[in-house]
C-alpha cells in the first residue's frame, strides 16, 4: 500500500502596486525555473498566521503582517514521488493576504540549504499571462484574491481669510507626501462630525475654530498601496464644514510625529493655477465656495 503523506502550509499573497511578492524553487525541489508565494509548512504547534511571517522572512528577508481571513486550498495527489519515494500525498494550503511596509529592503533568501533560490517582487502581469512560471497554487490564490477594502469618513474645514486659504501640509507619514490639504482628519467611533473639525484644526493648526454649515460632500475611490503597506480597495468620504477662526493668531503644527509637517494661509490663486499641490477634496471645496456665491 502506498504510504499516505499529508502536509498543512501557509502562505501569503503580497501585492504591491503591480508587483507580487514571490519566492523561486530550488534545484533540490524542482529542476526547472519555478515560482511560488512565500511560505512553507506548519510546525507542530504551530499558528499558520505565525507560519506565514516566519516563512516570509525565512524565504525574503522581509517582515510581514498578514491579514485575519485566509482561503483553503486542497491538492491531492495520490500518485507522486516526495524524497524519492512514491507516496500518495495530500497538501492542504492556507493562504492569507499579506503585506509588507512600503520602505521595506529589497528581498532576499535568508534560509541557508531551503527549499527557497531566490525571492523577487515579479510583475503580476508576467504571473496572470503565464510567461512566469508559476505552482498552481499562485494562479488559485491570486483568482480568490480581493483588495483589502477600507472605507474612511473624514471631515475638513474651509477656512478664508481675504484671498487665502488655510491648508496642511502631508507629512513623509501620510498618503502623497508634500501635498496640501484641509485641516482635518478622520471621524473617530462614537464622535460627532463637528467635533471632529474642531479637534482636527487645534491638533493640526493650534487654531480653535468655530464651525459652521456644511459646504460639500466629497468622495474618493481607488486601488493602491496603504501606508502600511498593505494593497487596498479604499473609499474616502469627505465632509467639508465652513468655519472660522481667531484673527492675529498664527497658525502652527501642534501635533508631532503626524502626517502634517506644515500649515499655512496659501493664496487661491496658486492653489487654482497649479503652483500649490492640492489634493482633489480642497478643488471641490473652492468650487462649492463659488457656487454658493453666484
Amino acid at each position: 500500500m502506498t504510504q499516505r503523506v499529508q502536509r498543512l502550509a501557509a502562505y501569503a499573497v503580497i501585492v504591491r502596486g503591480d508587483q507580487i511578492l514571490l519566492s523561486r524553487l530550488s534545484e533540490r525541489v524542482t529542476q526547472q525555473e519555478l515560482w511560488s508565494l512565500p511560505g512553507g509548512g506548519v510546525d507542530h504547534g504551530e499558528d499558520p498566521r505565525d507560519a506565514v511571517v516566519r516563512e516570509v522572512h525565512e524565504e525574503t528577508g522581509l517582515t510581514a503582517e498578514v491579514g485575519d481571513t485566509a482561503h483553503v486550498f486542497s491538492l491531492h495527489l495520490p500518485d507522486t514521488w516526495r524524497r524519492g519515494r512514491r507516496v500518495d500525498a495530500h497538501s492542504v494550503r492556507i493562504v492569507y493576504q499579506g503585506w509588507v511596509p512600503p520602505d521595506a529592503a529589497e528581498p532576499r533568501v535568508v534560509e541557508v540549504d531551503g527549499s527557497t533560490a531566490e525571492a523577487a517582487w515579479q510583475p503580476l502581469s508576467a504571473v496572470l499571462d503565464g510567461t512566469l512560471p508559476t505552482v498552481s497554487l499562485v494562479a488559485q490564490a491570486l483568482a480568490a484574491y480581493h483588495p483589502q477594502r477600507h472605507q474612511r469618513v473624514a471631515c475638513y474645514a474651509y477656512v478664508e481669510r481675504g484671498d487665502a486659504l488655510l491648508l496642511t501640509r502631508i507629512s513623509p507619514l501620510g498618503v502623497s507626501p508634500g501635498t496640501w490639504a484641509l485641516p482635518g482628519g478622520g471621524v473617530e467611533h462614537g464622535e460627532n462630525p463637528v467635533d471632529t473639525v474642531r479637534r482636527e484644526l487645534k491638533e493640526e493648526c493650534g487654531l480653535e475654530g468655530e464651525i459652521g454649515e456644511l459646504l460639500a460632500v466629497h468622495d474618493v475611490h481607488f486601488t493602491g498601496t496603504a501606508p502600511s503597506g498593505r494593497h487596498e480597495d479604499f473609499h474616502g468620504i469627505h465632509l467639508v464644514h465652513r468655519a472660522t477662526v481667531p484673527d492675529g493668531i498664527e497658525p502652527r503644527v501642534v501635533e508631532e510625529g503626524g502626517t502634517t509637517d506644515a500649515v499655512a494661509w496659501v493664496p487661491l490663486t496658486e492653489i487654482l493655477d497649479g503652483k500649490v499641490p492640492v489634493f482633489d477634496v480642497v478643488r471641490a471645496a473652492i468650487d462649492a465656495a463659488r457656487a454658493e456665491r453666484h
